[in-house]
C-alpha cells in the first residue's frame, strides 16, 4: 500500500501549496531565495486558483499528513484571468515592493510582476479556443516517479469533463525538460507558440479519458 494519498484540497492547505510552488518553481527545482520575497511564487501561480475554485484542486499527502504536491485549475481561463486582474492581483500586489529596473534586461522577478500585471489584459489566444480550461501541477521529489502526477491530472481532467469543458491547456518552461516529457508521456498534445521559452500542451476533453 502506498504511503502517499491523493485527496481534495481543503481550507488550511494554502501555506503548503505556496511552499511547494516556491520549492519547485525554478524549472522543477527549488526557487527559495531567488526572489526578494518567496511568497510571490504562491500569490501568482497557485493561491488564486484555490481561492476562486477550490473544487478543482487536489493534493498529495504523506503518512504524516504533510502536503507534498498539488494540482489546481480553472475551467474558464478568460473568466479566471479577468477575476485575477480585477479582484485578486490588485490586493495581493500591495504586499510587495516592485523590483528596480535593471539595465541588463528584466530579472525573473520583474518578469513575474509583468505577467501578473498583464493577466486578463488580452483574451485567450485563438489557438487555445478549443482548450479554454487550464491547470498547474507541482510535486516535491518524494511524490515524484510514483504515478501520482498522472493520477492527479486524470482526476482533475475528469472533474473538468464532468462540467462539460471541451478542452484544457497548460504551459511549461521549455527548459523544464522532465515536465515536458511527462506531459507528452501521459497523453497531452502540443500546439505551437511564438514564445520560444515556453511550450503549450493541450488535452481534448470531448473524447473519453483513457
Amino acid at each position: 500500500m502506498s504511503s502517499l494519498t491523493i485527496r481534495p484540497f481543503r481550507s488550511g492547505d494554502e501555506p503548503s501549496l505556496a511552499k511547494i510552488c516556491c520549492e519547485t518553481g525554478n524549472n522543477g527545482k527549488d526557487g527559495t531565495g531567488l526572489l526578494s520575497d518567496d511568497r510571490l511564487w504562491g500569490d501568482i501561480w497557485v493561491l488564486p486558483y484555490v481561492k476562486r475554485d477550490p473544487q478543482l484542486a487536489w493534493v498529495v499527502e504523506d503518512l504524516d499528513g504533510q502536503v507534498i504536491g498539488y494540482t489546481v485549475g480553472t475551467d474558464d481561463s478568460d473568466a479566471f484571468n479577468q477575476w485575477y486582474k480585477e479582484s485578486w492581483w490588485p490586493a495581493e500586489s500591495k504586499k510587495y515592493e516592485r523590483p528596480p529596473t535593471s539595465s541588463g534586461g528584466p530579472s525573473r522577478e520583474q518578469t513575474f510582476f509583468k505577467i501578473a500585471d498583464e493577466t486578463g489584459s488580452t483574451p485567450l489566444n485563438s489557438s487555445l479556443r478549443e482548450y479554454p480550461a487550464h491547470l498547474h501541477i507541482d510535486l516535491l521529489p518524494p511524490a515524484q516517479g510514483k504515478g501520482l502526477g498522472r493520477k492527479m491530472i486524470r482526476t482533475l481532467l475528469q472533474a473538468m469533463q464532468d462540467r462539460g469543458i471541451k478542452g484544457v491547456h497548460l504551459g511549461a518552461s521549455a527548459e523544464n525538460h522532465s515536465a515536458c516529457a511527462f506531459y507528452q508521456k501521459i497523453g497531452f498534445g502540443e500546439v505551437p507558440t511564438q514564445d520560444k521559452g515556453s511550450r503549450i500542451f493541450v488535452w481534448d476533453l470531448t473524447k473519453p479519458l483513457q
